[in-house]
C-alpha cells in the first residue's frame, strides 16, 4: 500500500490522514487537496491546537523524522532533521556528540511545528530561540513544489517560516547549527508561600544572572496525575559548573517556602516527558500570552490574583533575555526581541465550571494582564481567545508577511494556522 494511502475513507467529503515518506510526496499531497479543493492540516508532534475539520486532508510528517549529524562548520555542528521528527529523539541523538539544539520544553513536540512557531525553549536565555539555530530548510510551497530555503536562497520564504506559522508552506526537513553542551543543571523547586513576594525576587534576580540560567515558574491546578498541582520554578543552567548556579539562585532559594534539588543531567533528560495523544481534544479554554519588556510589580500581582481567583487555572511564566535578545527584529519574523519574560494564563472553561459571570471576569482580567504586551506568541494561543493573528507580529513583518502571503499563497491553501491573509 502507498505510503499517501489514507487512514479514513478516501472520498472528498470525508476527513483523511496521509502519511508521506518524503518531500516528493508531501508535494503530492498538496498538489491533490488543491485539485480536489480540500482543506489541509499539517502535523508533526500533534501538539497543536488545529485539528482535523470535515473534508480536510491531513498530512502528517510523523514518518519524516531521520536526524543526520555531521562535521562541525565553524558555528556549530551541523544537524539536519526530518519535520516529522520530536525534540526528545533529537536531542538524545546529539547527546553522544556533546552538542544540543534549543527547542521547546517537551520531548514529544514536533520540530516541525515548534519552529515555525519560534521556539521558547529551556535553553533560550543561553541559545536564543530554536529558529536562531536555523541555517536552512526544505518546504513545499501552495503550487507543489520543493524548494530550499536559507539566507542565500528564496530568503524571503526563510524569514518567513521563522515565525510566521505554517502559512508558507510545509516544512519537511530543517538544518541546524548545533553548539556544544556536555550536559545541563536542571530541576524544579517547589515554591509554597507568597507568590508575590517570590515573582519580585525571581525577577530581580534574573536581571542580572548569567544567561546560562532560565527559569520557569507554574502554578497549575490539580487536573493532570501527569503535572503536579502547585507552584513551582523549573531552573535550567546551560552547563555544569555548579557553583555559578548556586551562586545566580542564591536570593531565590533564600524566600521562605522554596525548597527542592537541582541536579546534573543530559538536556534530553531535563525535557517534559509528558505524554501525549495527538487525538486527545484540547480543552476549551480563555487564555492571553504575552512578551513583555518588564516583569513589573503590577503584572505579578494580577498574575497571582488571576491563580487565586479560578479553581481550574494555569499561569506559566519563562525568563528571556540574553541570546534572545541577540538577533535583530528584523532578521526573523518572530517579534519582541526586547522583551525579558514570556507570561501566559489560562482559565480552563470546562463545562460547568464557569458560569457567564465569571467567564466574563476572566476575560477582563486577561485584558488587564495583557496590558503592556509586546506581542502575543503563536505556538502557545489558542485560536478561539486569539482571533486577530496581527497580534503575533510587529506592523512592518505583518505588512511583510501579507506581501509574501500574496506572492507565495496566493489561494490561501495553508490557512490552518493563526492565518495569515493575503496582501489585496
Amino acid at each position: 500500500m502507498s505510503s499517501l494511502s489514507a487512514s479514513s475513507s478516501s472520498a472528498a467529503n470525508q476527513p483523511e490522514i496521509l502519511h508521506p515518506v518524503d518531500a516528493e510526496e508531501v508535494a503530492a499531497a498538496v498538489r491533490r487537496a488543491v485539485d480536489e479543493g480540500r482543506g489541509l492540516t499539517v502535523r508533526t508532534g500533534g501538539h497543536g491546537f488545529w485539528k482535523p475539520r470535515p473534508a480536510d486532508l491531513t498530512i502528517d510528517l510523523r514518518r519524516l523524522s531521520s536526524i543526520e549529524v555531521g562535521e562541525d562548520s565553524g558555528e556549530g555542528r551541523m544537524v539536519r532533521v526530518g519535520a516529522g521528527a520530536l525534540w526528545g529523539e533529537v536531542a538524545a541523538a546529539l547527546a553522544p556528540h556533546g552538542v544540543a539544539i534549543s527547542s521547546g520544553d517537551t520531548a514529544s513536540v514536533g520540530v516541525g511545528g515548534l519552529i515555525v512557531g519560534g521556539g521558547i525553549g529551556l535553553l533560550v536565555r543561553d541559545r536564543g530561540l530554536a529558529i536562531d539555530q536555523l541555517r536552512g530548510a526544505q518546504l513545499v510551497t501552495a503550487d507543489g513544489v520543493v524548494r530550499e530555503v536559507s539566507a542565500s536562497e528564496n530568503a524571503d520564504l526563510f524569514w518567513a517560516i521563522r515565525g510566521g506559522g505554517g502559512n508558507f508552506g510545509v516544512v519537511t526537513r530543517l538544518d541546524f547549527a548545533a553548539a556544544p553542551l556536555d550536559g545541563v543543571l536542571a530541576g524544579e523547586l517547589a515554591v509554597d508561600g507568597d507568590q508575590t513576594a517570590l515573582l519580585r525576587t525571581v525577577r530581580d534576580a534574573l536581571e542580572s544572572a548569567p544567561r546560562a540560567l532560565t527559569v520557569t515558574y507554574m502554578d497549575v491546578p490539580a487536573m493532570d496525575p501527569s503535572a503536579p498541582a502547585g507552584a513551582r520554578l523549573a531552573v535550567t543552567w546551560a552547563g555544569t559548573d555548579q557553583e555559578a548556579l548556586d551562586e545566580a539562585l542564591r536570593p531565590i532559594v533564600a524566600v521562605d517556602g522554596v525548597r527542592g534539588e537541582v541536579v546534573r543531567t543530559a538536556y534530553g533528560d531535563a525535557l517534559n516527558t509528558m505524554p501525549h495523544d495527538v487525538d486527545e481534544p484540547t480543552p476549551p479554554m480563555l487564555s492571553m500570552n504575552g512578551l513583555f519588556t518588564v516583569l513589573d510589580d503590577a503584572l505579578i500581582e494580577r498574575l497571582v490574583a488571576f491563580r487565586r481567583g479560578h479553581a481550574v487555572s494555569v499561569v506559566f511564566l519563562r525568563s528571556l533575555g540574553g541570546a534572545f535578545g541577540d538577533v535583530a527584529e528584523e532578521t526573523t519574523a518572530f517579534p519582541a526581541r526586547s522583551a525579558t519574560w514570556f507570561v501566559m494564563a489560562v482559565a480552563f472553561d470546562i463545562p460547568g465550571m464557569l458560569d457567564d459571570a465569571e467567564r466574563e471576569a476572566v476575560r477582563s482580567e486577561l485584558a488587564a494582564i495583557a496590558q503592556g504586551r509586546l506581542s502575543a506568541y503563536t505556538n502557545f494561543a489558542d485560536p478561539a481567545s486569539n482571533p486577530d493573528p496581527r497580534v503575533f507580529y510587529t506592523p512592518e513583518a505583518w505588512t511583510r508577511l501579507r506581501v509574501l502571503k500574496a506572492q507565495w499563497d496566493p489561494q490561501n491553501v495553508f490557512a490552518g494556522n493563526h492565518n495569515i491573509p493575503p496582501a489585496d
